[in-house]
């Protein structure tokens, strides 16, 4: 191996990695979450509704998650990090890539193991185990909520995760049809010429030239093994 620096692999993750290590994602059932209406559990208007509602989702949301395992795509994406500077930007709120060993992982839309202040959103808690109640308070007083991006909110992290895409020398995207904005914008901010490799079933629409595209119409835990293949072989 050449003492080179290592190339950037930027990689955006979605729902598709983590439903193999048995989390559902609300777009397996209609635009229902476990059979919540997203309204209810995933927007401002559903926590301000009903709290006790909204922590008791996200309070089993945890328990499933403690209970599960990374899989073989979160596994083969830490492995890579011998290889490559490899740079994951998720929009799943697991902790799946963490579990694997990846060693950077940015959130896109928050974290299901931490909560924040509904007074102060910069004041952000780790959560132990998996129960957050009514009556937890941050240090000003005010119910903490879970520290997760909902539906009609900014997400807080695009920004460092445009920069990041825009240093990529390799772009990877695994598990997501890039429906979800703003997080499936990201892939056109990957410089001209860089060689995007995309891993999902569903193979989805890119507008523009898809001459630096290629499709590996797998599931992830699959379509990554064939990635680290090709990989290793087109770029060390």
């Amino acid at each position: 191996m050449s003492s080179s620096p290592k190339k950037k692999l930027v990689v955006l993750s979605g729902a598709g990695i983590s439903a193999e290590s048995g989390i559902k994602t609300f777009r397996d059932s209609d635009g229902l979450w476990e059979g919540y209406s997203i309204e209810d559990v995933a927007t401002p208007e559903g926590w301000r509704k009903n709290p006790q509602l909204v922590l008791d989702f996200y309070n089993e949301r945890r328990k499933q998650a403690l209970s599960v395992a990374p899989n073989a795509a979160h596994l083969i994406l830490a492995e890579l990090e011998q290889y490559f500077d490899v740079q994951i930007i998720t929009q799943n709120v697991d902790n799946l890539h963490e579990k694997a060993g990846s060693s950077n992982v940015l959130h896109l839309h928050g974290e299901l193991f931490q909560s924040r202040s509904t007074k102060n959103p910069r004041l952000v808690y780790d959560i132990k185990g998996w129960e957050l109640n009514l009556g937890d308070k941050c240090e000003l007083g005010s119910q903490l909520r879970p520290n997760i991006v909902w539906f009609h909110e900014e997400v807080p992290m695009m920004e460092p995760a445009v920069e990041l895409t825009e240093q990529a020398d390799i772009f990877v995207v695994v598990g997501t049809s890039l429906v979800v904005y703003p997080a499936a914008g990201l892939v056109y901010y990957v410089r001209p010429r860089v060689p995007i490799f995309v891993v999902d079933p569903k193979t989805p629409e890119l507008a523009g030239s898809t001459k630096y595209v290629t499709f590996i119409p797998e599931k992830a835990t699959v379509g990554m093994e064939l990635l680290k293949e090709m990989l290793l072989k087109e770029f060390l």
